[in-house]
């Protein structure tokens, strides 16, 4: 059964400050997908003006927006797995974890390779492609949906059809799978893990070991994997994602955990700026140049250090500062998923129609800002008005009204509450 709240255990309130890490978190998403526009890295489209100059910006969050993001996932799991197990326990039926999880989970991600993320291939086959493309969309659309492989360039094939960047939706259901059955399968391991855990992360071994354990990841797997999001071979993403996601769910209710995180958010801001600032330095030194193998090493220790000590920093800021409960929260929390899965077409489509304008980026930068919270919002007022759009979308197929007990505290939304491990 679950543990009684203790000196060491918080108890299964909601927990607002991760409510507004996540609607934070993916507010940043946006922003980020509208910065690789004007970068050099590989994207769909690109601006005519992309250079580095905007490259040590997108740094500062490039680390570790997605693994904070898998963290914050574990624990809403940690309170799913529990309340499932609760209400088998007392006659409420059957557990239906999984199934509710995959409805939620996989309902939007084959909706959106199908329809949601086509435009992202088509406007990069129109770019791209050798010769161009010139059929129109819904001939491109045919041939997306028939898995057709003929769009080749000098760098490959595009495969077809695609998850783009609903990848974070496939890894999250796998590992969410991977979840339930360790719990099936190992719960007194785990039980006995999580306090141990929380014991060792409630000092400054907060700062030390996660940052340890990312750190070694990178050295040992990124060069060999790199980073595929294809799922089958992406080893060194699964190590970092599921570890985090993991970490997660074990210390969901730890006060030890929590606690660290709040005290020492400042040395951990400390700690992220200053490896922030390292990597910028070398990635604008060696930008187009090979740098020397010892340094490529020390940056990938660079790289793991400053994606955990942001991840504390964050954290432990939300928890001392975030707003309370309120409408704009109770607002921002159901729309994250729908304008997740809609805001980086939309970028891509405004993005290439304002090209023949050759707006300067920064005017033109802002602008798309504008355009795609915009669109994204107009079209989640859309969406949460007409029930069979919204299981398209991650949300039920009606809107309820929080019960009592959510208003005092005890429900949750997809990754925002605390629970214990369940016991």
């Amino acid at each position: 059964m679950d543990t009684p709240t203790s000196s060491t255990t918080l108890p299964a309130t909601r927990r607002h400050d991760l409510d507004w890490v996540r609607v934070c978190a993916f507010g940043l998403l946006v922003l980020y997908h509208v910065g690789m526009y004007y970068v050099t890295w590989d994207w769909h489209v690109n601006s005519p003006f992309a250079s580095h100059a905007l490259e040590p910006a997108m740094m500062l969050t490039a680390p570790w927006r997605l693994s904070l993001l898998f963290l914050v996932s574990g624990v809403a799991t940690a309170f799913l797995l529990a309340r499932a197990r609760r209400q088998a326990e007392t006659g409420g039926g059957r557990a239906r974890f999984l199934g509710a999880r995959s409805w939620r989970l996989l309902v939007p991600l084959l909706f959106g390779m199908a329809v949601v993320v086509v435009p992202q291939s088509y406007y990069e086959v129109v770019e791209k492609l050798p010769g161009g493309y010139h059929d129109g969309f819904l001939a491109f659309w045919g041939r997306y949906l028939h898995g057709d492989q003929g769009f080749c360039g000098p760098e490959g094939c595009l495969v077809l059809p695609t998850w783009n960047h609903l990848w974070f939706v496939a890894y999250l259901w796998v590992y969410t799978v991977a979840l339930w059955l360790l719990w099936r399968l190992a719960r007194p391991l785990l039980e006995r893990t999580a306090p141990v855990l929380g014991r060792a992360l409630s000092g400054w071994g907060l700062l030390l070991w996660p940052a340890l354990a990312l750190a070694l990841a990178r050295l040992l797997l990124v060069g060999r994997f790199g980073s595929t999001h294809a799922l089958v071979d992406d080893w060194y993403n699964h190590v970092q994602y599921f570890g985090v996601f993991l970490l997660g769910f074990l210390v969901a209710r730890s006060a030890g955990f929590w606690g660290a995180a709040e005290r020492l958010r400042w040395p951990a801001l400390l700690a992220w700026l200053a490896t922030w600032a390292a990597l910028a330095g070398y990635m604008h030194a060696y930008a187009d140049s090979d740098p020397p193998e010892a340094l490529r090493m020390a940056m990938r220790v660079a790289w793991g250090v400053d994606q955990w000590c942001a991840i504390v920093a964050v954290l432990g800021f939300a928890r001392r500062l975030a707003p309370g409960d309120g409408p704009l929260l109770r607002y921002l929390v159901p729309a994250v998923f729908p304008v997740y899965i809609l805001h980086q077409t939309l970028i891509v489509v405004a993005a290439h129609n304002l090209k023949p304008l050759a707006l300067h980026p920064l005017l033109e930068g802002p602008l798309l800002v504008v355009l795609a919270f915009g669109a994204c919002f107009a079209a989640y007022e859309v969406i949460r008005r007409v029930p069979p759009l919204r299981p398209l979308f991650g949300l039920r197929y009606r809107e309820r009204a929080a019960p009592v007990a959510a208003q005092a505290g005890a429900a949750c939304s997809t990754t925002s509450c605390t629970a214990a491990p369940p016991r």
